[in-house]
């Protein structure tokens, strides 16, 4: 269909596939890989990873930041994997499943032999633990929440068997067994209280082992050698090559060019649009990949009363001019928003129209609703200005250079923004609090039921809205069984988002990380985040 990337066959029976990842030195499409060149394999050596933020939680089904997730990814296998390819789900710990006619139950079958870093064995038992413990965690895990909404219980039917079943349809959630969220902690951790969790120590059953987490300055791992797995697209079985990994946080941009550049780390997230060009000048690889899920945007808070004002959120929508934000402060990298749910996830379709840069139309709706411009021009009604407080977080370095454009487009229309600069922790809890008009930010998951994480009454609802339509919409999309009928759900869905200005997308999230030449073997997963597993030094 155009305008639509092919839905996953997510309902599919276990098939083992298998890819042959591209060499890739710079910009990579959908399952790129740093390349091996030359070089010889071999296992050993230490990997140093600058981060650009601070991860504050390791637990994997806590995590709830890129930066978060790529050391827990390596602490955890997960049942199944997710090709970023093709979008299909292929055998991790689990070798094989069946899904119920309703999607109600998922059966799964483990592989043998698959045990915790304490060398507890991985079973049905360990996979009814897990996922009990995340529905306990509730709110703690963002994304767990979503996942498991409607969990009825685990059955273990024999030591390697475990049947899941949920009280409603629920069919995004062979998906969600790929994530890094579902993956598998033994009975060890999974007893301790979910505070203690975020810091660890954790036993997991990945091919990397935690030596420790300092807040706001590094993640240690190690490599496990009695780790025997391997998904199905991995490019080995056994322990992994790498004998260390360090996260270390590094919250400026260009410190973390530096540091790569005069050889203090090997690997940098978060590279800078600017500073792309110039290290691939100087001979670094760079890797990159468009993220799925919900696009960098404007979540409006609906129950303040500007942002509630469906008028302004419309204005808002039609006013930003998103091609000048990409080719101004951003790169070839990245690319405008064109609907709710970026242009990489399943199910996304094309709502560019809906999105169209117009700042007289938007000049017009606030004429229409009242809003007039004042001696500034700055609109106000009632005699309140129209300035709306918009929150962020420097977690990705152009941020605030972005919303600077931003407020000087709307600006042009009379909307005046003011800008708050807000850590990590102090984001989310404003989120919590509802101090703010407009939250900035995006969501990654290569589903489409990430809008229902986002915008349900009953999950995190960014919005703050009670929109039965839409919440009918994202219940279906989340329960159909039938791929093209829960397309066509996902469809509407996103379209209401817009259609009600509830989000105010700008440009798509791209992962682009620089890697020295030394590095060779890295991967990038379904939801754009690197892996280890592969990873070796030259």
């Amino acid at each position: 269909m155009p305008g639509s990337r092919p839905p996953a066959a997510l309902l599919a029976s276990a098939v083992v596939l298998s890819v042959t990842l591209a060499a890739c030195s710079s910009t990579s499409s959908s399952s790129p890989s740093s390349s091996g060149g030359d070089a010889k394999l071999h296992a050993g050596g230490h990997l140093t990873f600058a981060l650009g933020s601070d991860p504050l939680c390791v637990d994997p089904h806590q995590a709830a930041t890129n930066d978060a997730v790529y050391a827990a990814r390596g602490l955890v296998d997960s049942l199944t994997d997710q090709d970023p390819a093709t979008g299909k789900i292929v055998p991790w710990l689990a070798s094989s499943w069946e899904v119920g006619q309703n999607a109600t139950a998922f059966t799964f079958h483990l592989r043998d032999g698959e045990t915790f870093s304490d060398g507890t064995p991985i079973d049905a038992q360990s996979v009814k633990e897990n996922l009990d413990a995340v529905v306990k965690l509730g709110a703690k895990s963002i994304f767990g929440s979503g996942y498991l909404s409607s969990y009825k219980g685990t059955e273990v039917v024999d030591a390697h068997t475990a049947k899941v079943t949920f009280d409603h349809p629920n069919a995004q959630f062979l998906q969600a067994t790929s994530t890094t969220t579902l993956g598998l902690l033994a009975d060890a951790s999974l007893k301790k209280a979910a505070e203690s969790l975020c810091t660890g120590p954790l036993i997991g059953s990945g091919p990397f082992v935690l030596n420790g987490y300092t807040p706001g300055k590094s993640v240690e791992l190690s490599r496990r050698a009695s780790y025997k797995g391997g998904s199905a697209l991995a490019r080995h079985t056994g322990p992994a090559h790498l004998d260390k990994i360090s996260f270390k946080v590094v919250p400026e941009s260009g410190v973390r060019t530096g540091s790569l550049e005069s050889g203090q780390v090997d690997v940098i997230a978060g590279v800078a649009p600017q500073d792309e060009a110039g290290l691939k000048s100087q001979g670094e690889k760079l890797l990159s990949r468009p993220n799925p899920g919900v696009p960098v945007a404007l979540s409006a808070n609906a129950a303040r009363p500007q942002a509630g004002d469906i008028a302004v959120r419309r204005a808002l929508e039609i006013a930003v001019d998103r091609k000048e934000v990409v080719d101004t402060i951003l790169s070839s990298s990245y690319r405008p928003a064109t609907s709710s749910l970026s242009s990489t996830t399943d199910d996304y379709r094309d709502n560019s129209a809906l999105l169209a840069h117009d700042p007289a139309g938007a000049e017009r709706i606030l004429d229409a609703a009242g809003w007039k411009p004042g001696p500034d021009g700055i609109r106000a009604k009632n005699g309140v200005k129209l300035d709306l407080k918009i929150i962020l977080a420097p977690n990705f370095g152009p941020n605030q250079s972005v919303l600077e454009l931003v407020q000087q487009q709307l600006k042009k229309v009379g909307i005046g923004v003011t800008l708050r600069v807000l850590t990590i922790a102090d984001y989310q809890q404003a989120q919590k609090g509802g101090d703010y008009d407009l939250a900035w930010g995006n969501g990654t998951r290569a589903d489409p039921d990430i809008l229902r994480t986002a915008f349900s009454s009953k999950l995190l609802n960014l919005s703050r809205i009670q929109d039965p339509q839409l919440e009918k919409l994202l219940d279906q999309q989340a329960s159909a069984a039938d791929p093209a009928r829960r397309a066509e759900y996902a469809a509407t869905a996103q379209r209401r988002v817009l259609e009600q200005a509830y989000q105010i997308p700008v440009f798509e999230m791209t992962s682009v990380y620089a890697l020295s030449s030394r590095v060779h073997g890295i991967t990038l997963g379904s939801s754009s985040q690197v892996q280890f597993y592969d990873a070796w030094l030259s």
